[in-house]
């Protein structure tokens, strides 16, 4: 089992899961391309504007981490963006991201968030199979994300 933990995304926790993200991502990014990692300030992921969670298990480690962030608002209304959805490769395959990406939308909704938006780059295919499972539709680029190759969004309202 996890336990999702709201977290400052400066606290050294987290920083130790972001270290860990950005490394995978700039690992695995396109020979030729430079990932161009950007650690959140947590002022975007503090209440109302935004949330970073730290998936835990049962055993205490954090496992995960990812945050929403309120941003322009969209067609539909308020709009948050996810943001560093990971889970730790040893622990993948649990179903503890669905776990954290249902958290943070759960928190969306609580807001009153009409959508969820997010960004990715198409080699994280489990990733973008999540986001699929999920109810994340393919939209056109709402931002200029030079690591981002995708676009996703989510209607949070009925």
């Amino acid at each position: 089992m996890v336990r999702l933990e709201p977290l400052a995304a400066d606290d050294p926790r987290a920083l130790v899961l972001l270290t860990a993200y950005f490394a995978m991502r700039g690992e695995a990014f396109p020979k030729g391309q430079t990932y161009q990692p950007t650690f959140p300030a947590a002022s975007v992921f503090t209440p109302p504007a935004g949330i970073f969670l730290v998936a835990v298990d049962d055993d205490g480690n954090d496992v995960g981490c990812g945050g929403i962030r309120r941003i322009d608002d969209g067609p539909l209304g308020i709009r948050y963006e996810v943001k560093h959805l990971y889970i730790d490769p040893s622990t993948r395959g649990r179903g503890w991201g669905r776990v954290l990406l249902e958290g943070l939308e759960q928190q969306a909704r609580a807001w009153d968030a009409s959508e969820l938006v997010l960004d990715t780059h198409h080699t994280l295919e489990a990733a973008g199979a999540l986001y699929a499972r999920s109810g994340f539709a393919p939209i056109e680029p709402y931002n200029a994300n030079p690591n981002a190759t995708r676009w996703y969004a989510k209607a949070l309202t009925a």
